[in-house]
C-alpha cells in the first residue's frame, strides 16, 4: 500500500477508492465521514503531525485529498507534539483564502516526503469533457448567462472565494462562499424562479486542481430544482461530475439543462 485517501464527505472517496487496483488507507477527518467506505483512521487538524508520521511509518508516498471538509477551528488544547511545530503553516493557512489555504496544506504533505496527486489522476473520467448531457439544450439566454457567469467566476478569481454563481437574464443572484454550493441554491432570493437561471460552476484561475477540482453530483442537480433553476452549466476539463449517468437522469426528469460548456461556446 502506497496510496492515502485524506477523506471527507460525500461520495467521491469511496469512488476513488474502488478504482484502485489496491485498496488505499483511509484516513478520515472527525465529522466528515465519506459515504461507502469505512476509515482506517480518523484525524483533526491538531493531530496532523501524527497523522503525517503515521503514513511516513506506513511506507506511504502519495496522498489524495478528496471529499468535502468544512474550514476547521485550531484549538491549541487539543494539540499534540507533533502536530505543534505545524501551528505556524496553519496559521497561515486559516487567514487565507481557499485556494492559498490549499497551498499550504499541499505544501505540507510534500514536505514531509508526500505526493499530493488529484482524484481525476486516479479515476479516469471524472473530469467531464464537453457537451450537453441533458436531452434539454441550452437556449440562447442560457447561453449568454452561461457566458456571463464565466466572466463573474474569473473576476472572482483574484478574490480567492468560491467556484459557482447563479446567473438569470445576465443578473447575479448569487455567488459561492465559504458555504459552498448547497447554501448558494438554498440561500437564493424567490425571485430567482422566474429567472430562468443556471448554476455555473468552474475552477479558478490557478485552482489547485490535485486538491479542490469543482464538484456536482446528484445532490447538486436536486438542489438546482429545488431551487427553481432551469440548469446547471459546468466548464469542461474543469469539474467532476459524480454519478454522471445519474446526473443526466436527474436532468431530464426535473427538465433541467445539464451543460458541459467549453471555453468557445
Amino acid at each position: 500500500m502506497t496510496l492515502a485517501l485524506i477523506a471527507g464527505r460525500g461520495s467521491l472517496p469511496a469512488r476513488v477508492a474502488a478504482a484502485q487496483a489496491e485498496p488505499p488507507l483511509v484516513c478520515v477527518y472527525e465529522g466528515c465521514a465519506p459515504e461507502g467506505l469505512k476509515a482506517d483512521l480518523t484525524f483533526r487538524l491538531e493531530t496532523l503531525g501524527s497523522l503525517l508520521a503515521h503514513l511516513q511509518a506506513a511506507g506511504i508516498d502519495q496522498v489524495c485529498l478528496c471529499g468535502a471538509i468544512d474550514r476547521p477551528d485550531l484549538d491549541p488544547a487539543q494539540l499534540d507534539s507533533r502536530t505543534a511545530p505545524l501551528v505556524p503553516q496553519f496559521q497561515q493557512a486559516l487567514a487565507a483564502g481557499d485556494n492559498s489555504a490549499l497551498e499550504v496544506i499541499k505544501t505540507i504533505f510534500e514536505e514531509h516526503g508526500l505526493t499530493v496527486i488529484g482524484a481525476d489522476a486516479l479515476v479516469p473520467g471524472l473530469v467531464v469533457t464537453e457537451g450537453v448531457l441533458s436531452a434539454t439544450q441550452p437556449d440562447d439566454q442560457m447561453r449568454r448567462d452561461a457566458a456571463r457567469g464565466a466572466a463573474v467566476l474569473a473576476g472572482l478569481a483574484a478574490l480567492d472565494i468560491g467556484q459557482g454563481c447563479v446567473i438569470g437574464g445576465e443578473q447575479v443572484y448569487g455567488v459561492e462562499t465559504i458555504g459552498g454550493t448547497d447554501h448558494l441554491l438554498a440561500s437564493l432570493p424567490e425571485r430567482v424562479r422566474g429567472a430562468r437561471a443556471v448554476l455555473c460552476k468552474g475552477p479558478k484561475t490557478g485552482q489547485l486542481r490535485e486538491i479542490d477540482l469543482p464538484t456536482i453530483g446528484p445532490d447538486t442537480l436536486q438542489a438546482a430544482h429545488q431551487a427553481g433553476l432551469a440548469g446547471v452549466v459546468v466548464a469542461a476539463e474543469g469539474v467532476i461530475v459524480l454519478e454522471q449517468e445519474r446526473c443526466a437522469a436527474l436532468a431530464d426528469e426535473f427538465e433541467l439543462v445539464l451543460w458541459v460548456r467549453g471555453d468557445d461556446a
